[in-house]
């Protein structure tokens, strides 16, 4: 849903990262120094509870930002490369890991089942790339699901914000518990979209091997 705005932050975010290519700086480094910001305002805000969760959803939208940063200057300095797609690709896991993965260490005791949602938030999301990439290199494209990356981060962290100023837990337990269902829902939809294109397939085939037959009795009699 939030991943077809992409293009307009891309926009948006045009002039800065036009700033950023003539000062020399080189994509990949605003995608790691992204990914350490938000690792950092993660582990050290997200675990304390309270307002701090307000505070470390800022430091980590503010680092998050890279994420649109680097892709555009990768594209204004010509420096797309399959080091930088990897990078991006495999960072994001690790930021995401760190988010949920502080809000699990964060509520453990005191909030189990608030753990216990970050924890599927975590574990169901890190199958949600995995599906996309994994059918894409069968040749499938699956850009289809409710819960992208952008989603689960957005909502997730929209609801984290308002705990730390003030709203029930319950605010965020619930939003976790609905991010964690909207991924395997999504993992379901790339896999049914796997499975329809080899339903396809096998269709096809059968007709050619059905044609393939017809002929050869047609030429024989």
């Amino acid at each position: 849903m939030f991943g077809k705005l992409r293009p307009v932050m891309a926009a948006i975010w045009r002039a800065p990262a036009s700033a950023l290519v003539k000062a020399g700086v080189h994509p990949n480094a605003v995608t790691m120094v992204g990914t350490v910001g938000v690792v950092v305002g993660a582990i050290v805000f997200l675990p304390r509870g309270g307002a701090a969760l307000f505070w470390g959803v800022l430091v980590i939208t503010f680092f998050v930002i890279t994420d649109m940063l680097d892709g555009t200057m990768a594209r204004l300095s010509g420096k797309s490369s399959r080091l930088g797609a990897y990078l991006d690709s495999t960072l994001d896991r690790v930021a995401d890991a760190a988010i949920f993965g502080a809000l699990v260490w964060g509520f453990r005791v005191d909030e189990p089942w608030t753990a216990l949602a970050a924890l599927m938030c975590l574990t169901l999301g890190s199958f949600v790339p995995y599906a996309k990439a994994r059918a894409a290199s069968l040749g499938i494209e699956t850009a289809n699901g409710i819960a992208e990356r952008s989603d689960r981060l957005v909502i997730g962290l929209t609801a984290t914000g308002l705990v730390g100023l003030g709203l029930p837990l319950m605010v965020l337990t619930v939003t976790l518990w609905l991010l964690a269902a909207a991924s395997a829902f999504t993992v379901g939809q790339r896999t049914w979209t796997v499975v329809t294109v080899q339903m396809d397939e096998n269709r096809a085939a059968s007709k050619a091997s059905e044609a393939s037959a017809s002929a050869d009795h047609t030429s024989n009699g």
